[in-house]
C-alpha cells in the first residue's frame, strides 16, 4: 500500500490536497476554503455555531475505528449539536492535529469519512487548520448552523408538566463500544484471527457510524412544532434530563417501562450481565434527540413515528426520577461520560 509523508506536502500542500474537491452546496456560503477566513451571508437567521474536540485514546480508539469512521462521526457529532437546538447545520471547519505516525492516504480516508457527512446532511466544510502533533490525532470540527428567529430551542425553557421525547433507541452505541473493547482485548496482538460481529451489527454502526437527527427536526417541522426545549443524547439520558431540568428549573418523573432499547441492546446487555435500563440511562454517544413538549400534544406524540414519550416534567420541587417497571421512585443521577473525571 502506497505511503506518502505528509511533510512531502507541507500543511498548505495538504489542506489543498484533501479539500480542493469539496464543492459549496449552500447559498450562505459566499467564500470557503482558500483565503484568510471562509465568508458567510445569513440575511435574516439567526447563526448558530458549535464546537468538539476529538483527542485519540480519550475518544477514540484507532485499534477498531476506522479513519473514514472517524471523519464521518466526527462531523456528525457537530451536526447533532445543530439539529438539538431546531438549526440546520450548513458549515462546518476541520482542524487536525497530526503526527508523523499517519501519511497523506490515512488523511485521505479521514477526509473521505467527512466528505460523507457533507454530501449526506447538506453541509459545507469551508476551512480549518492543520499542525503536527506530538501525541497522536487530534480532530477540532467546529459546525456553522441557521435557526429561524423564534424557532430556536435552548435547554432552559421547559416548563412543568410538559412531555418529555426522545428519538429512536438508546444504549446501543454503548453496548457497541463495550463489546470493542471487549474483542480488542481478547485478540490482542493476534492479527489472524477475526473478530465475530454477526448479529451484532446494529449496535457495532451505532457506535462507529453514528446519525444526527435532522430527519426528526424535519418532521417536527412538517407538523409545526417547535419543542419547549431540546438537546442531543451524547453522554447519556440521564446526564441530559438533569441539564434541562437544572437549566429549565423543572423535575421530572420518566418511565422506565417507556424507555426504547433495541432488541440488540438488551441481549448484549444480558451477555455483560448489565442492568439494560441503566446502559440506556448512562451510555452515551446515541446522539438521539432529546425534547420536551406542552401536554396539550400528547395525542400528536403518542402516534408520531421514531418518537417515544418517556415522560413528563414537573414542579422543580418534587425532584427528578425514573419510576421503575414496579413503581419505585428512584432520583435520577448524572452517571454519563465526562472526560475530565478522575
Amino acid at each position: 500500500m502506497q505511503r506518502t509523508e505528509i511533510s512531502t506536502l507541507g500543511e498548505f500542500g495538504l489542506i489543498k490536497h484533501l479539500t480542493q474537491s469539496f464543492e459549496l452546496k449552500n447559498s450562505s456560503s459566499l467564500k470557503g476554503i482558500g483565503d484568510d477566513a471562509a465568508i458567510l451571508d445569513y440575511k435574516e437567521k439567526q447563526v448558530l455555531v458549535t464546537t468538539d474536540l476529538l483527542l485519540e485514546g480519550v475518544h477514540f480508539d484507532l485499534t477498531y475505528v476506522p479513519l473514514k469512521h472517524l471523519g464521518y462521526k466526527s462531523a456528525v457529532v457537530n451536526i447533532s449539536d445543530i439539529c438539538a437546538m431546531n438549526g440546520k447545520p450548513k458549515q462546518i471547519t476541520v482542524s487536525l492535529g497530526v503526527s508523523k505516525r499517519f501519511s497523506v492516504e490515512d488523511m485521505e480516508e479521514l477526509y473521505a469519512g467527512i466528505r460523507l457527512a457533507c454530501d449526506h446532511y447538506g453541509v459545507d466544510l469551508v476551512g480549518g487548520d492543520t499542525s503536527a502533533s506530538m501525541t497522536g490525532l487530534t480532530i477540532s470540527i467546529t459546525c456553522i448552523g441557521e435557526g429561524e428567529k423564534g424557532k430556536v430551542v435552548c435547554r432552559n425553557t421547559a416548563q412543568p408538566n410538559d412531555l418529555i421525547c426522545v428519538s429512536g433507541d438508546l444504549g446501543a452505541a454503548y453496548m457497541g463500544l463495550l463489546l470493542l473493547e471487549r474483542e480488542k482485548k481478547i485478540f490482542a496482538g493476534d492479527n489472524s484471527i477475526q473478530p465475530d460481529f454477526a448479529g451484532k451489527e446494529y449496535i457495532i454502526e451505532r457506535q462507529l457510524k453514528p446519525e444526527a437527527r435532522q430527519d426528526i427536526i424535519e418532521s417536527l417541522e412538517r407538523i409545526n412544532v417547535v419543542p419547549t426545549a431540546m438537546m442531543d443524547i451524547s453522554d447519556g439520558l440521564s446526564s441530559e434530563l438533569l441539564h434541562i431540568c437544572k437549566q429549565s428549573n423543572v423535575g421530572c418523573r420518566v418511565y422506565e417501562d417507556r424507555i426504547p432499547i433495541d432488541y440488540q441492546t438488551a441481549v448484549m446487555a444480558e451477555e455483560f450481565n448489565m442492568n439494560v435500563t441503566t446502559v440506556a440511562l448512562n451510555g452515551g454517544e446515541d446522539y438521539e434527540l432529546l425534547f420536551t413538549v406542552p401536554l396539550s400534544m400528547n395525542d400528536v406524540f403518542q402516534n408520531l413515528p421514531g418518537i417515544k414519550v418517556i415522560g413528563h416534567t414537573t414542579d422543580a420541587s418534587l425532584g427528578s426520577c425514573l419510576i421503575t417497571r414496579d413503581g419505585q421512585e428512584i432520583t435520577l443521577k448524572a452517571q454519563g461520560w465526562n472526560s475530565l473525571e478522575k
